[in-house]
């Protein structure tokens, strides 16, 4: 009886999880480049009152055994790097990834993240920055007096301006921007501002150029929004919702039966 009590106990406390995660990803339904969390559950440890295979006779062992169950638990919040939809902002800076890959992203102690954001700023130096600040690897340094309309990259991520030379215009290449994939991307860590970080899960980081062996190519003037479905997220919070409520029922109708065997003998 009391077993029922926990199991419920737990269901509540993972759809709760559940719900948080949900609600993150209905938080982050405009934030460019996010990928969608999905929550995975298992099943507790079991308490195994027969064993299946047990000798019942002489010549006969049970057929099937009698186990049960302590309820669930969450396992693991697993990311969905599924490709995002692309917005055309037509801002020179503003670069979207189609396909598989990340830009690395140097911060401010040095240490590296990778994001697919890419929703860049030129800074007073030049260089081309997230919106926090933190540097595009490999530099992109602009030249002096270069026209920021000018901006121009290519699917490759050969990136070029034009500056004023003799009365005139003249083209300049600046860079090139790299991608980079993991063996397992689900492994990597979240870190906030639209950032990931390496792990021991996810393996190092492969360099390449956009288009080839495997990488995505670069959109220019584009963004890509997150992969987050709305109605998708509805009907799960509905499910978890549901279950939710499913789980508070069994540990009232355990409450109600404890309350009808205190009250058998007046």
């Amino acid at each position: 009886m009391v077993r029922s009590l926990w199991t419920g106990a737990s269901g509540m406390i993972g759809q709760q999880a559940n719900v948080d995660i949900i609600s993150n990803n209905l938080a982050n339904v405009n934030t460019h480049g996010y990928k969608k969390q999905r929550a995975d559950f298992e099943d507790l440890i079991y308490q195994t009152v027969k064993t299946a295979g047990t000798p019942a006779t002489e010549d006969t062992v049970v057929p099937v055994g009698i186990q049960m169950g302590h309820g669930v638990k969450l396992a693991d919040t697993q990311r969905v790097f599924s490709q995002g939809s692309l917005q055309q902002t037509e801002v020179p800076t503003d670069i979207a990834i189609a396909g598989e890959g990340f830009f690395k992203i140097q911060m401010y102690d040095g240490s590296m993240a990778y994001t697919r954001n890419g929703n860049f700023k030129v800074d007073a130096d030049g260089r081309m920055v997230t919106s926090n600040g933190y540097w595009l690897i490999p530099d992109i340094i602009m030249p002096e007096h270069f026209l920021p309309d000018s901006i121009n990259v290519t699917k490759d991520g050969r990136i070029s301006v034009k500056v004023p030379f003799d009365g005139d215009l003249m083209e300049v290449d600046v860079g090139n921007i790299e991608l980079y994939r993991f063996p397992n991307p689900v492994g990597l860590s979240t870190i906030g501002e639209n950032l990931f970080k390496t792990t021991q899960a996810s393996g190092e980081a492969i360099a390449g150029v956009p288009g080839y062996e495997g990488m995505g190519t670069l959109q220019h003037k584009f963004l890509e929004m997150s992969n987050v479905q709305i109605v998708q997220e509805m009907v799960n919070l509905i499910v978890a919702q549901r279950a939710y409520e499913f789980n508070s029922r069994t540990i009232q109708t355990t409450d109600n039966m404890l309350g009808t065997a205190t009250t058998l003998k007046r």
